[in-house]
């Protein structure tokens, strides 16, 4: 009898059992699950999508020189020659820019002319491999010294350039090539460029070259940019201008600078004098624009501290696609030196960033240069920031 009533028991109690565990597996999930509905969720009507910006990043160096020591520094033992230290230093600084431009104050007239340096000037055609591994895009050669070698020497610069793959400007192949417009389309903000020097130190150019040099004539400059204007987003302006050797520039070329500004020019970039000259930032017509009257040497082996000076130059443009406006965003500069210096009895050259370098010499990581040198630098470091003053950034 008491099995039989254990026996009950236990079937009833199975049974309980089971439907807990029926209910919990049928009737709890349906109790907790949240039920998937499809809800297509219109946007409030004065909500908007962000506008495409964008952001593009123009650098420049300076005057870039080829005197004797420094080709004599890049002739190899077979004859040909090598310049790989040149530009090593800063290399990650000019590869920042989306377009990177130096000034070349020398032509390439080819080995049937003597290589020189100062006063008549002729480099060999390797610099302009070195230009281009080293970051550069944009050589101008709108100077005084491109036509040291006469026209056939100045011709021959460009091709050996351009055949580097590297853009010119200021002189031209050709008289279509000059009436052609440089304008870079850099994610969609389109950036011109023109170029333009005081002279070719007398040297005159020849009958049926007219074409081959642009002159600093403020009513070509002016017609160049009504021209030009309509196309670009931003436009940089370089002048090969000034007097050598002054820190400052004259009452002249202000007047000229805020006249080129006001025809439209967003940036004026100078070279020529071999130091650095200050820098302005201007309000046009609502609008922030720099003219940098000379942005010193950033190779050579002259003389003294001030001409072996130099920055390497950053804007910003921020370009707003809805709007269709675009705005002078940040100016800043990075001050360099071109140091000489010897290695394994040999001298060689190299521009350096004058502050990392500092910081490697008290890490004691800097191969060529000691504490010693440290006056050196913090003078070129001091000049430099008390001429060119504060970055600027848009507020």
């Amino acid at each position: 009898m008491k099995k039989t009533i254990f026996f009950v028991v236990g079937l009833i109690l199975a049974g309980i059992l089971a439907a807990l565990v029926i209910f919990n597996y049928s009737v709890y999930p349906l109790l907790d699950s949240k039920p998937v509905i499809s809800v297509e969720e219109n946007p409030p009507e004065n909500e908007k999508l962000s506008p495409r910006i964008e952001t593009v990043t123009l650098t420049a160096a300076g005057d870039c020189l080829m005197h004797n020591t420094q080709i004599a520094a890049g002739l190899q033992p077979d004859g040909s020659y090598s310049f790989p230290n040149y530009f090593k230093e800063v290399e990650d600084l000019l590869r920042e820019g989306d377009y990177t431009s130096v000034c070349f104050e020398a032509p390439l007239a080819g080995a049937k002319w003597a290589y020189t340096g100062y006063p008549i000037f002729n480099s060999p055609d390797e610099i302009a491999n070195t230009f281009k591994d080293s970051g550069f895009d944009l050589v101008i050669t709108a100077n005084n010294h491109i036509l040291d070698r006469g026209i056939e020497g100045g011709l021959r610069t460009l091709q050996v350039l351009q055949d580097a793959g590297l853009d010119t400007i200021g002189t031209y192949l050709t008289e279509a090539d000059s009436q052609k417009l440089l304008i870079k389309n850099i994610r969609g903000v389109k950036v011109g460029y023109l170029a333009y020097s005081y002279g070719t130190n007398g040297i005159p150019i020849p009958a049926g070259y007219e074409y081959f040099f642009n002159f600093l004539d403020k009513e070509q400059i002016f017609k160049d940019i009504e021209r030009i204007r309509p196309q670009v987003d931003a436009l940089v302006v370089f002048l090969h201008w000034g007097i050598e050797y002054t820190t400052k520039p004259t009452p002249e070329q202000e007047i000229l600078a805020k006249e080129i500004l006001e025809m439209g020019a967003d940036a004026i970039i100078g070279s020529h004098p071999h130091v650095i000259q200050p820098m302005e930032i201007f309000e046009i017509n609502g609008q922030k624009k720099l003219v940098a009257y000379a942005i010193g040497n950033f190779i050579s082996h002259q003389r003294g501290v001030e001409r072996n000076s130099g920055i390497v130059l950053k804007l910003k443009f921020t370009k707003n696609f809805e709007e269709g406006k675009t705005v002078l965003e940040e100016v800043s500069y990075t001050p360099t030196f071109s140091h000489h210096y010897y290695d394994n009895g040999k001298m060689d050259f190299r521009v350096v960033p004058v502050e990392d370098t500092i910081a490697n010499i008290l890490q004691y990581q800097e191969p060529f240069l000691s504490k010693q040198d440290l006056p050196v630098l913090e003078e070129v470091l001091n000049t430099t920031t008390s001429r060119l003053g504060e970055p600027y950034y848009a507020k």
